[in-house]
């Protein structure tokens, strides 16, 4: 990757990332504060992978195939932001390298877009669930699933080198000072020396592509899901089916909600404070919430709690009795 040139032809080594812009003591709290969502982020995403893998029910289930990667993908996603966040608020300059600007930039987008290929694929999952419930054994096989899950990391991975690689290779103007906390698309390019050419046109397109794609699948799949339950045939399991997808759509709207918002930030002094806002809610709060609300009141997860329980007071009978 080429450093960014500045106009006298100084390379761009570094960017400072300015954060929220309060006092000492506004800081430390923060730092307390993001230090225990990201531990009990971790916590909580980790938990659901290690109950998907040792419960021998649930890691056959497709859901959880899902789940577990989806859970995986929040750590990663998380530990994007947070860690350096969490740092950036121990020092009184957010100095960050060029190319690990670029870096996290690559990788924040890249899980982001990978997120919005899973909520397809479980939107996909809960459609044949409900929709076609003779044929799911058959359609969602293990071997669809996991070919599932490859495609998600691989297309999400894939989908931002173009744009990436467009603005890395831009010449930069100073100040070389980002009013943000991360390293997002829109103050980096607002740092980009005249002429952007096509790169500001290839990045809004790129995201528009991948996430209103995204977001017209996972419509059109809940829509026709309600729509069959709605149906006199699932009277008596409506109830249940209804609980079950009401949390997948929660998780939908959070994430979705917030970068829509990223399109509807309004004009004006506070610009800046509102887009940090809803950065920070689907960079940081997201990941916090999802796990609880996908397992929150989920009778399988509880089942799988319990038989984890048995197998270790089980353990501890035997390690005693020998």
């Amino acid at each position: 990757m080429e450093l960014g040139q500045l106009v006298n032809g100084t390379p761009v080594t570094e960017f400072i990332l300015l954060g929220f812009g309060v006092g000492q003591q506004e800081r430390f709290l923060l730092l307390i504060f993001f230090a225990i969502l990201y531990v009990a982020t971790l916590a909580e995403n980790l938990t659901i992978i290690i109950l998907v893998v040792l419960d021998t029910h649930l890691s056959r289930l497709p859901m959880y195939i899902l789940l577990s990667n989806f859970s995986w993908l929040e750590i990663c996603y998380v530990s994007t932001t947070v860690p350096r966040l969490i740092f950036d608020l121990t020092s009184l300059q957010g100095i960050i390298s060029f190319r690990e600007c670029f870096l996290q930039f690559y990788l924040l987008f890249s899980f982001g877009t990978t997120e919005n290929f899973f909520l397809s694929a479980m939107a996909l999952d809960r459609y044949v669930a409900i929709c076609h419930p003779l044929r799911y054994p058959q359609i969602m096989s293990q071997d669809f699933c996991y070919a599932l899950v490859v495609a998600c990391w691989g297309l999400g991975f894939m989908a931002y080198v173009v744009p990436v690689t467009m603005m890395s290779r831009l010449s930069f103007c100073g100040p070389n000072i980002i009013d943000h906390f991360l390293c997002d698309a829109g103050p980096l390019l607002s740092l980009a020396c005249p002429p952007l050419g096509v790169t500001p046109l290839v990045c809004q397109t790129f995201v528009n592509i991948f996430v209103f794609s995204n977001v017209l699948f996972v419509v059109l799949s809940y829509g026709t899901v309600i729509l069959t339950l709605l149906k006199p045939s699932f009277e008596g399991s409506r109830k249940k089916a209804f609980s079950t997808i009401s949390f997948h759509l929660i998780v939908v709207t959070l994430f979705y909600g917030s970068v829509v918002g990223m399109y509807i930030t309004p004009e004006g002094e506070n610009q800046a404070e509102v887009t940090k806002a809803v950065t920070l809610f689907y960079t940081s709060i997201t990941p916090f919430l999802n796990p609880m609300i996908y397992c929150l009141r989920n009778d399988q997860v509880k089942e799988a709690l319990g038989r984890l329980r048995k197998r270790k007071v089980s353990l501890l009978g035997r390690n005693m009795t020998v």
